[in-house]
C-alpha cells in the first residue's frame, strides 16, 4: 500500500504526501480472509482499522445472546476502533469479523492521536467531543426503544387484561347479592311448608332450562322477558321485576311458569319457589361468566409468556403461526381493523429466535396498524417456499411513496408525527430478520395495499 491508494480515498482529501507518507509509516498492512477475527467487542480500542478492500462484519453480543451482524464494512476508506486517541477508557464496541478476504491498515491510537494533534489540533478537540456525544446518543436512543417497548408492551397487557379482570370482580360482587337472594328464598319455602316432592318436582323444571334450546339473542330474550314480567304481575308476584329477567336469558316462557305454579300451589309458594328458581339460574350465568374471564386472563398471561418467550431458550425449533398469533393477542386492534388469516398448511417450524422474531411481528402489524388509521383490513399470510419460509403483513391504508420506501429501514426515519414514533421499528425489524436470522425484508406500496414480506431460510440459525 503507498500513497497512492490513500489518495484514492475519498476520507484523505486535503492532505498532503507529506502527511499521507506519515500516516503510513504509523501503521501495518494487515491482510485478513472470511471468518478472521481482527479486533474484540470490549477489548481496548488500541489500534484503529481502516478498510483497504474486502468485506469486514462487525457484530455484537448482547448479555447471553449470540453475536448479532450490526453491519457490514464494505466501502474502502471506512473505518472503526482507535477511540483510546480521544478516550482512554475505550474499548472496541463491536468485533470485526472478516466476511470476505481483504486488507485493511492498522493504527496504534496513540499514534493516531499524536497524527492529528500534529496536523490538525483543533481538530481534535471537535472529535472529542463528537465522539462522546455520539456515545451518549446512541445509549440514550438504544435505552429509549427499549422502554417504549416495555411500556407499550405493558399497556397493551393491561389494556386487554382489564376487560375480563372487571367483568370477574363485577360477577363475583352480583354472586354474593344472588347467593343471599337463594337463601332468602329457600328459608321462606321453608317456612311455607313446602312438601319434598314439591321441590324435587321444581327441580326438575329447573334442569329442563339448562338444557333448553330458546334463542339466547338479546332480541329473542327481551321478548321474552315482557311476556315473563306480564304473567309475573297477572300471579300477583311482587319482585317480577327481579324474577323475570334471568328467566328469561335461561329461556323459561309463561308455558313452563304455568308448570311451576301447578307444583307450588299457592301464591306462598309461587313466589318464593320462583325466585329461587331465578336466583339458581343468575348463579349459573354468573359462574359461566367468570369461568369465561378468568379463562382469557389465563390466555392472556401465556400469550405473554409466548410473546416474550419467558423460561424458554433463545434459539429453539418454533411455529411461525403460533408466534404471529401470540403478538394479534398482546396486541391491542382498533375494532374497526378487520384481521383476515391466511396461514398456509405446509409451513414448516423453523430454528429461530423466537422472542426477537415477534418483536418483528409486532413493529409490523403495530406499523399497519398506524397506517389504517383505525380501519381497514390487516392480512397476514404465510406460506412455504422451498426451503425459505415467507410472511406477508398487509394493510389498506394509505400506502408508502417510493421516496418513503427507500428510507423505511434508516434508524430513526419516520413519517409519524412527534412523539408518535421513534423510527427505529423498521431498523430493527431488518437487523432481526436480516442480521440476525440470514433473511429478508421487503416493502412493495401502492395507496391501498401496502405489503411487507418477510423471509426467512430454513434452519434460519447461523452455524457458529
Amino acid at each position: 500500500m503507498n500513497v497512492d491508494d490513500l489518495r484514492d480515498l475519498f476520507i484523505f482529501e486535503g492532505l498532503t504526501d507529506e502527511q499521507l507518507a506519515q500516516l503510513l509509516a504509523l501503521g501495518d498492512e494487515i491482510p485478513f480472509v472470511e471468518g478472521q477475527e481482527l479486533f474484540h467487542e470490549g477489548d481496548p480500542a488500541e489500534a484503529w482499522w481502516m478498510l483497504v478492500d474486502g468485506q469486514i462484519e462487525l457484530v455484537r453480543k448482547a448479555g447471553r445472546e449470540e453475536a448479532v451482524v450490526m453491519m457490514t464494512m464494505d466501502r474502502p476508506g471506512v473505518w472503526a476502533g482507535g477511540f483510546r486517541a480521544w478516550d482512554a477508557e475505550s474499548g472496541y464496541l463491536a468485533t470485526g469479523r472478516g466476511a470476505s478476504t481483504g486488507r485493511m491498515l492498522r493504527v496504534p491510537a496513540a499514534a493516531l492521536r499524536e497524527f492529528v494533534h500534529t496536523w490538525f489540533a483543533f481538530g481534535v478537540f471537535l472529535m472529542e467531543g463528537f465522539f462522546q456525544t455520539v456515545r451518549r446518543m446512541d445509549t440514550l436512543s438504544r435505552q429509549r426503544e427499549s422502554l417504549n417497548a416495555l411500556g407499550e408492551q405493558a399497556a397493551r397487557f393491561m389494556h386487554e387484561i382489564n376487560n375480563p379482570n372487571s367483568a370477574t370482580a363485577r360477577s363475583v360482587d352480583a354472586l354474593q347479592e344472588t347467593c343471599d337472594t337463594l337463601l332468602t328464598s329457600l328459608g321462606r319455602l321453608a317456612a311455607a311448608s313446602l312438601l319434598a316432592e314439591q321441590f324435587t318436582a321444581v327441580d326438575a323444571l329447573r334442569c329442563e332450562l339448562e338444557h333448553s334450546d330458546a334463542p339466547r339473542d338479546p332480541a329473542a330474550v327481551a321478548d321474552r322477558e315482557d311476556v315473563l314480567t306480564e304473567w309475573l304481575d297477572d300471579h300477583e308476584i311482587a319482585s317480577s321485576w327481579r324474577i323475570g329477567p334471568p328467566l328469561a336469558a335461561a329461556g323459561a316462557d309463561p308455558e313452563w311458569c304455568e308448570r311451576v305454579a301447578a307444583i307450588l300451589q299457592s301464591v306462598d309458594t309461587l313466589e318464593p319457589g320462583l325466585e329461587w328458581l331465578a336466583a339458581t339460574a343468575s348463579m349459573q350465568a354468573l359462574l359461566s361468566e367468570m369461568k369465561d374471564s378468568t379463562a382469557r386472563i389465563a390466555a392472556l398471561v401465556d400469550a405473554m409468556k409466548s410473546y416474550r418467550q419467558v423460561d424458554r431458550a433463545s434459539w429453539q425449533t418454533i411455529d411461525v403461526t403460533e408466534g404471529i398469533e401470540s403478538t394479534l393477542t398482546m396486541l391491542d386492534l382498533d375494532d374497526g381493523i378487520t384481521v383476515v388469516r391466511d396461514y398456509g398448511t405446509e409451513v414448516a417450524p423453523i430454528e429461530a429466535d423466537a422472542a426477537s422474531l415477534n418483536q418483528v411481528w409486532a413493529n409490523l402489524i403495530t406499523n399497519a396498524r398506524d397506517a389504517m388509521d383505525g380501519s381497514g383490513t390487516l392480512r397476514i399470510s404465510t406460506r412455504g417456499e422451498d426451503a425459505d419460509i415467507v410472511v406477508a403483513i398487509a394493510d389498506t391504508g394509505a400506502g408508502m411513496p417510493p421516496d418513503v420506501q427507500a428510507r423505511a429501514f434508516e434508524p430513526f426515519y419516520t413519517t409519524k408525527d412527534v412523539g408518535k414514533g421513534t423510527g427505529l421499528g423498521l431498523d430493527i425489524a431488518r437487523r432481526i430478520v436480516v442480521d440476525r436470522h440470514h433473511g429478508s425484508i421487503t416493502i412493495d406500496s401502492e395507496p391501498g395495499a401496502t405489503v411487507l414480506t418477510v423471509r426467512l431460510p430454513a434452519p434460519a440459525r447461523e452455524e457458529s
